[in-house]
């Protein structure tokens, strides 16, 4: 069993010398599988007391984090999920002010600082605006994580730079670091960290190892003695152990499962019926089989006995599950509903009646445009569902996109794929290795740089270009560079041919979709499939035809004309100077 994230937490708060605590505060340690895909959270809000309803701002804030927070996806990655639900936070809270009376006043208004600090797998996540603060303790000395959005204007005038609430855009400061054990963080308000040190901190903490709840409540208590006029809020968490680095809920259930047997046609296999191979490799196995329970043809892939001893590949082949279920998309391959308990290692998807893209272009050699177009934007509608919940495709070539017998397009095989919210939990199938097909591969990734989303679009590029040309854009060669000045020195091969019906301004179109360089590549799919329709802007004012070689009579005969005005221009002028 691998090892899970344990903590320890104590929290205390008081309004100490004010009328009501505008502090409000929070943590949250939920249960597996919610604890590996989600992790812990705590945050701290504070309110500010020029405003009478900050700690209403306050309490929303920190409820709003804790909920909605662990209602995104854990395919996310912590730092996407975190900035989401505080821009919406943010959002809501100046919509109240706005509402209000306080509506010219934003310091009046429903405004707090907030400080969150998300702790997954063996990193934490810092998020942080205005003037609470995050400490970490190690050898007893606080270090600053954050940093105060406060101006001075003077020793005793200041105001808050940044906060909650005061406008509608919200500028959140992140930070990330990796976790070891016996690590004790705390989250503070400018109550407590401004009147007690260091020294206090670390004494206390230490002699009440045991009870963080009145180690916080000490320190508190030692802060309104020292004089603190504020609100009081301290929250200390201690790490107590750290996690393996994988994902607990993909390699727990690999080690509970067997590799299955070779399948024959007709064999009975765990509730299936093998009807015969659609396709075998070193790396999968993949049957047509149906379901004895319920009659429904499906597709079963199992891991090939030659990958047996590759644990790495063997949690990307369960991630492809993962990712599956995570997905919806009408142009993504769905996995098949699990109604009973296996005891061995492979992935039900439903069965799809048609052929892969590589066998539509051997049959389809010279395809027309309208048709190439249509299968590219449904591949590009279902990258842009893998996109939207942070997952990368990686492999994305003509053998893992099928076509029905409907002409419904869907990728399939996500074995290579990329989530960003794995990726936080520093797992073990986040790999350096190049995981796609080489020939389609973005030229980025052979510099061991990582993909981002216009890594997948230089995929679909080269399968639209392929799929109008039967070429690639530059042959075999991209593969070859492995150095920035190799990758300028590539020859893009155009388009153009007079065997294939390809307009000139389309091949402007791929040449830019293909790009060795992935900043002047198309950054949105929807602009690839758009300029994938007509010629855009940029192209006809590039190809605009000089007026000479257009109509050079008319040409002439202006000319003519500005060169008479011109002369007559001059007589005028010598005859009024005599």
């Amino acid at each position: 069993m691998v090892d899970t994230l344990k903590i320890s937490v104590g929290q205390y708060s008081d309004k100490g010398r004010k009328e009501i605590n505008q502090d409000f505060h929070g943590a949250y340690i939920p249960q597996e599988p919610q604890l590996s895909a989600k992790g812990v959270a705590l945050v701290l809000a504070d309110g500010i007391s020029s405003s009478d309803v900050s700690q209403m701002a306050s309490e929303s804030a920190v409820r709003s984090f804790l909920d909605d927070y662990y209602s995104t996806s854990d395919a996310w990655s912590v730092r996407h999920s975190a900035q989401c639900v505080l821009m919406a936070a943010n959002s809501w809270l100046h919509a109240q002010t706005q509402r209000s009376q306080y509506r010219f006043d934003k310091d009046r208004g429903y405004v707090c600082t907030l400080s969150a600090m998300i702790l997954k797998s063996r990193v934490a996540h810092i998020f942080h605006v205005g003037d609470s603060r995050i400490y970490r303790l190690h050898d007893q000395v606080l270090e600053q994580l954050t940093e105060d959005h406060r101006v001075w204007i003077s020793a005793e005038q200041s105001y808050l730079s940044r906060a909650l609430g005061i406008s509608p855009q919200l500028e959140i400061d992140y930070l990330s670091l990796a976790l070891e054990q016996e690590d004790i963080f705390l989250l503070a308000s400018d109550g407590v960290y401004e009147y007690v040190d260091a020294a206090f901190i670390a004494a206390t903490i230490t002699h009440n190892s045991s009870d963080l709840n009145q180690a916080a409540r000490i320190v508190v208590e030692e802060a309104y003695q020292r004089g603190s006029p504020d609100n009081l809020t301290l929250q200390i968490v201690r790490v107590e152990q750290l996690p393996a680095g994988s994902l607990q809920e993909i390699q727990a259930r690999r080690a509970e499962l067997s590799l299955p047997p070779m399948l024959e046609a007709r064999m009975e296999f765990d509730g299936y019926q093998i009807v015969r191979d659609l396709r075998r490799s070193h790396r999968s196995h993949i049957y047509l089989a149906i379901d004895q329970h319920t009659g429904q043809q499906v597709v079963l892939k199992t891991p090939s006995v030659d990958m047996s001893g590759d644990s790495a590949y063997l949690d990307r082949f369960l991630l492809e599950e993962w990712v599956a279920r995570r997905i919806n998309s009408p142009y993504v391959l769905k996995p098949c509903a699990q109604t009973r308990q296996s005891s061995f290692l492979y992935v039900v998807m439903e069965y799809i009646d048609g052929q892969t893209l590589a066998q539509w272009m051997l049959d389809h050699p010279n395809p027309d445009l309208h048709t190439v177009r249509g299968i590219v934007t449904q591949i590009a509608k279902g990258l842009q569902a893998f996109h939207r919940m942070e997952m990368l495709h990686q492999d994305l070539r003509p053998e893992n996109i099928m076509i029905d017998t409907h002409g419904t397009v869907r990728i399939i095989d996500f074995g290579s794929t990329r989530v960003a919210g794995l990726v936080d939990s520093v797992l073990a199938v986040d790999t350096d290795e190049i995981l796609g097909t080489m020939q389609y591969t973005a030229p980025e990734y052979f510099l061991g740089e990582r993909g981002s989303h216009v890594s997948d679009l230089f995929s679909l590029g080269v399968m639209t270009y392929q799929m109008l040309t039967g070429q690639l854009p530059y042959g075999a060669n991209v593969a070859r560079t492995r150095t920035r000045a190799a990758q300028k020195r590539l020859m893009y091969i155009s388009a153009l041919d007079e065997r294939r019906p390809v307009p000139a301004w389309m091949d402007d179109v791929l040449k830019k979709a293909v790009h060795p360089n992935p900043y002047r590549r198309y950054q949105a799919l929807s602009e690839f499939i758009y300029d994938l329709q007509q010629p855009s802007q940029d192209f006809l004012n590039k190809h605009q035809v000089a007026l000479l070689e257009k109509n050079p009579l008319l040409f002439w005969k202006l000319t003519t004309v500005i060169l008479s005005m011109l002369v007559l221009i001059l007589f005028a002028v010598i005859i009024l100077k005599h």
